[in-house]
This record gives C-alpha cells, structure tokens and sequence, in this order.
C-alpha cells in the first residue's frame, strides 16, 4: 500500500479529480490550504513585489492506494503537466506505507 499525496494551485481541483478518476482511485480526501512562496530572496529586477511572502489557494489530495495505481496516475499527471504553459503544475508524492489498518 501506498500514500498518495497531490497538491497543487486550486484551479486544478476538477482536473485532479478527474485524473484519480480516471487512475481507478475510488478513495480520496481532500482539503483546501493556502501555499506560500517566499520572495523576499529574490531580486527587485527579478520580482516586482521581491519584499512578499505570496500566498497561492491551492489543494491537497491524499489517499491510500494499491502500488498498481501509482504508475498511471504518474503517467496522466505528467502528460497534462507537459501541457502547462504556466508555472503552476500538479506535484505528486508516493510514500510507502510499512502497516496500516483498515
């Protein structure tokens, strides 16, 4: 078994949805959370706004999966994040999963 982990900005919400859909993840949770971004280390010519902490709403999905599951949703997300032509993509993380219970 594994954890799935998925986060990204919330305008992606349906378009995650879709892909555990279509990757056979029958079982999901998710939570709206706020991303931040600290640009203070950057350069005024490289940021208008070099002294913020931006703050992005985004998503975060989790759900425990079968390890055959993995591979094609890593395949779905990294399709549409070839797609992108915005900086914003869907990120993904598996963690292996040592005992649970259900």
């Amino acid at each position: 078994m594994k954890l799935l982990v998925i986060t990204a900005i919330k305008e992606f919400e349906k378009t995650i949805k879709q892909t555990l859909k279509e990757a056979n993840v029958e079982n999901f949770s998710y939570r709206n959370v706020i991303g931040y971004k600290d640009l203070t280390e950057h350069s005024v010519d490289d940021n208008w706004f070099a002294g913020e902490m931006n703050e992005t709403e985004s998503v975060l999905f989790y759900a425990f999966v079968k390890k055959d599951l993995v591979d094609p949703l890593f395949a779905i997300v990294t399709a549409f994040n070839a797609k992108q032509k915005t900086a914003s993509k869907i990120h993904v993380a598996v963690l292996s999963i040592e005992k649970a219970l259900s």
